[in-house]
Formats: C-alpha cells, structure tokens, sequence
C-alpha cells in the first residue's frame, strides 16, 4: 500500500486558517478585555514582590485609599511607565483597597482635601496613601529613577512603605523638647493660616514653623513635648529634636534620652551660644555617649574675605564661610555621609557654604568615665572652620556661658581647627545624633541666604537620622533587556548566521519544495 501524502493546500489550509482565527484571535480579545498579563521580564516588573503581598495580606482588614495624580491611562500607554500601572492595579483588585486617579489642576478640592494645609504639595505623577487620618505623599521623582543611564523603577517599594507607615496609625514623629527655653514649633498650619490666625508677627511668635513645615512636607509629624511632664519618650517617636536650650535638661529626661539611643533612637541638637552659668552636665552626658563634646563659646570671623552678609545684607563677623568635610565617599573609612550631595550643590552654585551665631564641637578620641563605647560609635565633623591657604585658621573664639575652667579653654581655641557640626552613629545599636552649634539655621529670625548650605544639611541630616521611606528589601526594578556580547566580528556573524541566516534558509527550502509539490 503506497502511504498518502498529506496535502497542506486548499481545503486543508483553509480549514487550519479557520481554526487560528476561532481559537486565537477570541483569546486574545478576551485577555485584552481582563487586562491579563503574563509578566516574562527577567526582574518581574509587572508582578508584586512576595514582601508585598505578605503586607498587603497582613492589612486586608483596613481600609486603605490610594490616589494617584494623574490619568491612569497615561501610564497604561507609555511602556516605560507599565510597571507603576500595574502596581496600581493590582493595589485597586484588592477588596480593602481604593485607586482613585485624578488631575489635581482639575480636582483642586480632592487636592486640598489630602493636603489641607498645602504642606505637603499635589504635583502632577503624586501618589498618595491614606488610612484613617494619616497620609503620606510619595513624591514622584522618586518613583522613577535614573541611574546610570538605566530607568529604574522604586514605586512598589515606596508604595509598599507607604502602607506600612500609614496602616500603623500615625506617621514617623519628630518631637522637639521643651521646658529649657527653647523656641516654639507653632501650630500646624500653612503659613497663610498662621499669618490669618497670629498677624503678621507669627514667625517671631513661632521662630520654628517654617523648619516645622518643611519635615511636614517630607512626611514626618511634628509635636512639641515636654519629657519631663511625660515620663516617657511616645512609642511613636522617630527623633527627638533638643532645639536651642538655655538651660540644662533635668536627671529624668537625660535618663530618658539615654534609653532611647540605647534602643536605637535617633536625637537632633541645635546647641546655640546662651550667656547661662554653669555647665549643661546633662545635656553634655547625652552627647558624651555618641563621643560629641561641647565647647562655650561662640565663635567668629576675623577675616574679612570670609564674613558673609547677615539677614540685612551687612557683612558680619557672627557670619562667615565654612566647610562640609566629605563623609564616606571620601575614601575614609567612614560608612555614613551627609555631604557629598551638599558640596555637589555647592560647586553647582545652589548653595552658600556659611554658618552664623556658633558655638564648637570637638570629640573624644578615646574611652572615660562618660564615653564607654568607642569600638561602636563613627562620628565626623559636618561643619567646620574654612581653611585659608594651606594651614591658617583666622576664627575667634569668646568665652560664652559655662564656668571659669571651659572660658580658659574657650579662649584657647582661637585660630585653631573648630568644627560646628557633627554625626555620630553607633554601629551596634543604629542609634544616630547630629549636633550643631547654631539654631540660625532652623530659626526663621535668624536663617541668611548666606548659611542655607547649613540649613539643607539640617534638612537633609533628618532624613539620614530617620528616613520616612521605609526599606522593605524589595528594591528596584530595572528596565532591563536581554542582551548578546561577543567577542569579536567573526563571532557575531557566526551568531547572526545561526539566528537569522539558517533559518531563512530553511524558510527558503521549505517554499521551493512547496512549489514543487504543490500539484503532485
């Protein structure tokens, strides 16, 4: 019996055509309808992290808004952007879970709804995370990101922290102490609201608030407290902040201080110059434990190519150019820094490298009786003295506040190294603290043009002290793509002949057969 031949023309191949367009081209319009997507990217782009849904799990019994600024389809229609469109919708499928997509120009009430005091800012490509009463704003220039030239994407692991921080109840708290003279916070209001509300002297009032809305706009809460009268340090304390004292801190609250960088707490302090007797001990214990050491005095400027212009626009000696010494990029062995994207701004000319009205700092370099934990701790200076030419120093120091024993040493320091700021870090605990010697720069009386270098390293030192993003160890993903090296030339064309040659050979062979057999 002679085999048949299988005939793959006429009847046959208009039957196998039927056949494609009834099986396929329904799936593929029904999975376009479902908005099904089968994610075959190497870093699963389009796919939640296993991390994020464990959270999303754990907080399926809250509810939970979602707002993103902008029109939905954008995203969906630029292949760049997929990623955060699927972290979106995938957000809404869930039942606890509410998108809801705006143009803040358009809906200018949402807007002032979710940013009531205009602290924190709607701009176009926001997202927002609300549950119950608190919110944060996920900025978005830091949903995508470029680095190396490669676009990276940071949405889900922003998003994902944004949960977590708002489905705990309050956002990350910065308390600035009070009881020891220290200036006010104020209210939280916009500044309109507290102009309409205190006149036009509510900055003088409240020298504070406008540093008190700047850590508002960058998601943290910020309260005034009195430790003393409360006993205890509030649970949801990300940094506690001592803000221009003029007296020391009582036993309790050094106690208490102590204990919480001992569980890995984070403290601020803006030391300025005060003309008050006596030592501060207990202040002086606390940064004694992070190797810092205060110095009373305040320190100015004898050169006058170094004074800078006060709120005025006088030249001063209480106003003069500084340094921000480089931390861990540097080379040093130091693995924290806090300057290099300052001192990059200033060669751009974004900022003025200046300080005003400051007293100094140096460290203890070995153990005693008050610094216990050398082997843990890594402190730098911030802030220091300019040097002109190769070794001259031509600050002045004076004697301010203290006793007679720190006014010798004080008035010893002229013309020597001095440094106004620094960080300290326990390597064991994570416990932080940054000093500085001045309160000008978070003090709207006495913040000048010419120190806002300092202003954005107080700015910037509380985001390293507590950043509000939290980590969630899902990290970036990147808009990677497969890729071929070869070695050389006649590596390549090998390659091309394998992918691309052979196989139009085969096409080739396979429509001469065809055209021969085609009426066998």
């Amino acid at each position: 019996m002679k085999n048949k031949k299988l005939n793959f023309s006429g009847a046959f191949a208009i039957i196998a055509a039927i056949l494609v367009l009834v099986i396929f081209v329904p799936v593929n319009l029904i999975v376009g309808y479902y908005d099904k997507v089968f994610d075959m990217t190497p870093n699963k782009r389009y796919t939640f992290n296993d991390k994020t849904v464990e959270l999303l799990d754990s907080v399926a019994d809250k509810e939970i808004e979602v707002y993103y600024l902008s029109k939905l389809s954008y995203l969906q229609d630029a292949p760049e952007y997929l990623s955060l469109y699927h972290t979106l919708t995938q957000l809404d499928a869930r039942d606890n879970i509410s998108l809801t997509c705006f143009d803040p120009n358009e809906d200018a009430a949402l807007a002032k709804e979710l940013d009531p005091t205009g602290v924190l800012g709607t701009e176009d490509g926001d997202v927002f995370i609300k549950c119950g009463d608190t919110i944060k704003r996920i900025d978005h220039s830091k949903i995508f990101q470029t680095i190396d030239g490669v676009l990276n994407y940071a949405g889900e692991e922003l998003i994902a922290g944004g949960i977590k921080i708002c489905t705990q109840g309050s956002l990350p708290t910065i308390y600035f102490l009070t009881g020891h003279g220290e200036e006010s916070v104020g209210p939280d209001m916009s500044e309109e609201e507290l102009t309409a509300e205190y006149g036009s002297d509510a900055n003088k009032m409240f020298p504070y608030a406008i540093f008190a809305r700047q850590l508002r706009a960058n998601n943290y809460d910020v309260q005034e407290l009195d430790l003393d009268e409360a006993g205890a340090v509030p649970d949801n304390a990300a940094i506690i902040c001592i803000a221009g004292p003029t007296e020391d801190i009582t036993d309790k609250e050094k106690d208490l201080l102590c204990e919480f960088l001992d569980n890995g707490g984070s403290v601020a302090a803006y030391i300025a110059p005060c003309d008050t007797e006596g030592l501060f001990d207990n202040i002086e214990i606390v940064l004694a434990k992070y190797g810092i050491e205060m110095e009373y005095n305040i320190v100015t400027e004898s050169e006058p190519a170094l004074m800078l212009n006060d709120r005025n626009s006088v030249q001063s000696e209480y106003y003069f150019r500084v340094e921000y010494p480089a931390g861990a990029n540097s080379g040093a062995e130091l693995t924290q820094d806090l300057t290099t994207e300052l001192n990059n701004g200033l060669e751009a000319g974004a900022w003025n490298n200046g300080i005003s009205n400051t007293r100094s700092f140096t460290e203890f370099t070995t153990n005693n009786d008050r610094f216990t934990d050398m082997d843990n701790i890594e402190k730098s200076p911030i802030i220091t003295n300019y040097l002109l030419g190769d070794d001259t120093y031509t600050t002045v120091s004076t004697p301010m506040g203290g006793d007679e024993d720190s006014a010798d040493f004080a008035s010893s320091l002229d013309g020597a190294p001095l440094s106004f700021g620094y960080y300290s870090y326990n390597l064991a605990t994570g416990g932080k603290m940054v000093v500085f010697g001045t309160t000008d720069i978070i003090n709207s009386n006495g913040v000048s043009v010419s120190v806002n270098g300092s202003t954005y390293l107080a700015l910037f030192s509380t985001t390293w002290l507590y950043d509000t993003d939290i980590q969630m160890g899902i990290g970036n993903k990147l808009n990677s793509y497969d890729e071929m090296s070869f070695k050389d030339a006649s590596e390549a064309s090998g390659a091309l002949a394998v992918i691309i040659i052979v196989p139009l050979l085969v096409a080739a062979a396979g429509v001469i057969v065809w055209l021969i057999r085609r009426h066998a």
